[in-house]
Parts: C-alpha cells; structure tokens; sequence
C-alpha cells in the first residue's frame, strides 16, 4: 500500500471530517517513532507536549440484537453514556461492579452499574495500580498493572468508554489532562457522527525504557462506523507511557496512559 502523500494528508487533517479528520491528526501532529530523549528529566514526567497526537473510538464488536449492538445503532441520537448493565446485562455489570468496590479504597468509588464499563473498569486498573508492589496482589488485579497486557487494556478501555459516549473516561485514559492541545469540547465533538468503532490489538513487542520511564507500543487497527453508514479503517499505534520509579510521580503518572497516537487510513 502507498503511503499517503503529505497534501494529502494535510487536506484531510483540515476538511473537518468528523472521525478520519480526528484520526488523521495522528499522521499530521504525531510524534515519529519515540526515541529515549536523553533530556527527558524526572522532574518532567509528562514529557514535551510535542510528543502526543491524538484521538479515535471504541470497543469490539457486538452480535445483533445485544444491548451493546442495539446501543451503537442509536450512539449518535443518546444524550448521556451507556451504562454496564444496558451493555453488558445486569448480573456481568453487578459482578464488575462488586470487584471494583472490594479494590477502591475511594469512599464513594464510581462502581455502580449505572455508570459506564469502561469507567468501572478504570476504577478497578487505578486501584490496583494504586496498591501494586505494597504486599500480595489484590484478588482480580488482572493483568499485572505495570506489565504490556495492562497497557493494552487502557486501549480498549478507551475505546469502550468512547463507544459508550462516557467522554471524560475516555479523556482520563491520555492522563490527567487529556489530550494534548485539545479542550474537552473539541475532544467530544470529534465524535458526533461516530456510531461504533472496532479495535483490534496487534502483537506486541517489549517495551522501551527512556529517562524516568517506560514506553509500550500497541498496534491496533480500527474499524468504524459513521452516523450515515459508510464505513472507514485506520491502521497504527498508541503508544503508552508510565513513570518509573520516579520521586515525587502522582499515581496518575505511574500508571499507564496514551501518551501519542498515529494512525493511517487503510484504502
């Protein structure tokens, strides 16, 4: 396949396209392959700014007639996220709830079924995250927080809280700004016409170590479904970041969060 040509690229990144115009930002703003930068200091665990890109949308595929497939066909007219009961059916949704209270240790943790999956599951990763390396695992603290598999998680739990429409959630998985030069009003509105998307995770390589941090590339290739039926693919990859071992880090910076994206439309 040949590689877009850069007007090109350049056209679609200004047409305003709701999803491609998002994902092809990856292509336009998004950092090349991450080499460890020697002047990345641990005093700067978030790194430069010019090292992000930017967004996409959501989890996998649904047999018709589910709650989660009969909640996609109607994602663009609803006016507030899914909930892990429509999407899941009570009884699975009470069961991640019920893991999520027995690891937060929030007073009034976000694990009730009428919030979001993807926003339950974010409480149990921050949880276990929370408490790694302080004694035995917590019971359910799958995968391990600091490893791949947990990196890929933050992927696909961006996009199920996308496919969702719970839009913070989706926000909180770049980190505690979200994504770098957009404002939470851009970042929501760039998925307006999106009614469902597909992610598919690729194999994954061991991740790089750079000054004060580790960074995990996830392959995926995404597909995606408009609000008027036509269809698109990207193909690409996140890559995650966590801060290792640094003084001073928050939790946020411990655990795994999108730190760029790129990603290409597949013709």
């Amino acid at each position: 396949m040949m590689p877009p040509r850069k007007s090109a690229i350049r056209s679609l990144c200004l047409s305003g396209l709701p999803l491609a115009g998002l994902l092809m930002l990856g292509a336009c703003n998004a950092a090349p392959d991450r080499q460890p930068d020697s002047q990345e200091v641990a005093s700067d665990p978030q790194g430069p700014a010019s090292a992000s890109a930017t967004t996409s949308a959501s989890p996998s595929a649904s047999p018709a007639g589910s709650p989660t497939a009969l909640a996609e066909n109607g994602a663009a007219q609803r006016s507030g996220p899914l909930s892990c009961a429509e999407e899941l059916g009570a009884t699975a949704a009470q069961r991640r709830a019920d893991l999520c209270r027995n690891v937060s240790p929030a007073t009034r943790p976000p694990c009730n079924v009428a919030n979001s999956c993807a926003m339950i599951e974010d409480e149990i990763a921050r949880s276990c995250a929370l408490f790694d390396s302080k004694g035995d695992p917590m019971p359910g603290c799958r995968p391990a927080p600091k490893s791949k598999e947990a990196a890929a998680a933050v992927v696909e739990r961006y996009y199920s809280a996308l496919n969702a429409r719970d839009f913070g959630t989706a926000w909180q998985q770049w980190g505690d700004d979200g994504p770098p030069r957009q404002t939470m009003a851009q970042f929501t509105a760039g998925f307006a016409h999106t009614r469902a998307t597909h992610v598919a995770i690729g194999a994954m390589e061991p991740g790089d170590a750079g000054a004060g941090s580790v960074y995990q590339t996830v392959p995926v290739t995404v597909d995606a479904t408009l609000d008027d039926g036509s269809s698109q693919r990207f193909r690409g990859k996140y890559v995650l970041r966590r801060v290792n071992g640094v003084d001073g880090a928050t939790p946020g910076q411990l655990r795994w969060h999108i730190d760029s994206a790129q990603l290409s439309p597949v013709r």
